[in-house]
């Protein structure tokens, strides 16, 4: 570390001993100062602890003319670090990597590597798939905003949230997470597991020129991180006690009101109930594994008795799954069979 980043450190110690003694718990570097990827403009990331609110007199950000550099001083509190601990997206290389200078007590260290531990199980295991689960919904919802920008402006700041979430999904998969800055990304992603043409997917949103151009490379981008995260998630072989009911329910819901709709004429009440019957399906699946069934891909408004038949043809089908594990729906030929069977 340089004399123009130990003087901003010793600067920091001597405020937090004069206007908040006692709040910071520790302080520590990261960044490029730790990677060796410093250069002549690089500023100073500094991990500064603290277990006080008043500990916030500390943040500041500034230019030093001189250097024509910027820094930015900016305090962490243990609930942010808890959050990052969560992995809730890749950037964890402040939680992880950082390089103490100072150490309020040895529970700030016990504190600290619990929460590294955490992350540690947490990407070594299957827990990370929850993280990229959250992250997975989160791209949903951006992509939908991305669909009402106004401008190519806006829309190209939601496609740069839908390439760090995608970058932070990738990384998690691999059970890893980001140490070093934005220039080096790329460079991290060689030898894991990362969609096909993940790279130049993400610079064809990068390079493109107006609102086309971006609307399709982002629908290209989104399509393969949730294809990518999709396969890859691990889902336990269907159980008995898992899809007990789910059949019956299915029937109960919607199976009578499909020849109601037709009877009826009435193309919405067919769709709605066809695309309840399909999110059941995908809700299931997304804990079983189980076939897909795609019931509105045939979906046709000029033809309702046609969509009956393809609601009870996807409930046949999913009746298997129920013989696979030795199961037949609940059935009763009257109510007086079902009173017996229940109350006995």
């Amino acid at each position: 570390m340089n004399a123009v980043r130990q003087k901003i450190v010793d600067a920091i110690m001597e405020k937090a001993k004069k206007e908040c003694p006692g709040a910071v718990d520790l302080v520590g570097i990261y960044g490029s100062v730790c990677t060796g990827d410093v250069h002549e403009h690089s500023d100073l990331d500094l991990l500064i602890l603290i277990n006080d609110p008043k500990g916030y007199v500390l943040s500041k950000v500034f230019i030093l003319d001189d250097e024509e550099i910027g820094y930015d001083v900016y305090c962490t509190s243990w609930e942010n670090l808890e959050d990052d601990a969560n992995c809730g997206h890749a950037h964890l290389s402040k939680l992880m990597d950082s390089q103490v200078l100072y150490v309020r007590e040895e529970s700030v260290t016990e504190r600290l590597e619990g929460l590294k531990n955490q992350v540690r199980e947490i990407l070594g295991s299957d827990k990370r798939f929850e993280a990229i689960e959250g992250i997975r919904e989160e791209l949903c919802k951006i992509y939908g905003r991305a669909f009402v920008a106004e401008t190519v402006g806006q829309l190209r700041g939601w496609a740069a949230y839908m390439i760090t979430l995608s970058l932070d999904a990738v990384m998690l998969w691999n059970g890893t997470y980001f140490k070093r800055g934005v220039k080096r990304t790329f460079e991290e992603l060689e030898g894991l597991d990362v969609p096909d043409g993940f790279e130049m997917i993400v610079m064809k949103i990068v390079k493109a020129k107006n609102f086309i151009e971006l609307g399709i490379a982002l629908g290209t981008l989104f399509k393969t991180v949730m294809r990518f995260t999709e396969r890859r998630t691990r889902k336990d072989a269907p159980t008995q006690e898992r899809l007990a009911g789910t059949y019956e329910e299915m029937f109960s819901n919607w199976r009578n009101k499909m020849p109601e709709a037709a009877e009826r004429g009435d193309a919405f009440a067919s769709f709605m109930n066809l695309a309840s019957l399909q999110y059941m399906f995908e809700e299931i699946r997304s804990e079983n594994a189980i076939p897909r069934f795609s019931v509105l891909e045939e979906f046709d408004a000029g033809d309702l008795a046609k969509n009956a038949k393809i609601f009870d043809d996807a409930i046949e089908e999913y009746r298997q799954e129920y013989v696979k594990l030795g199961m037949e729906p609940e059935r009763f030929a009257s109510v007086d069979e079902f009173v017996k069977a229940y109350l006995k």
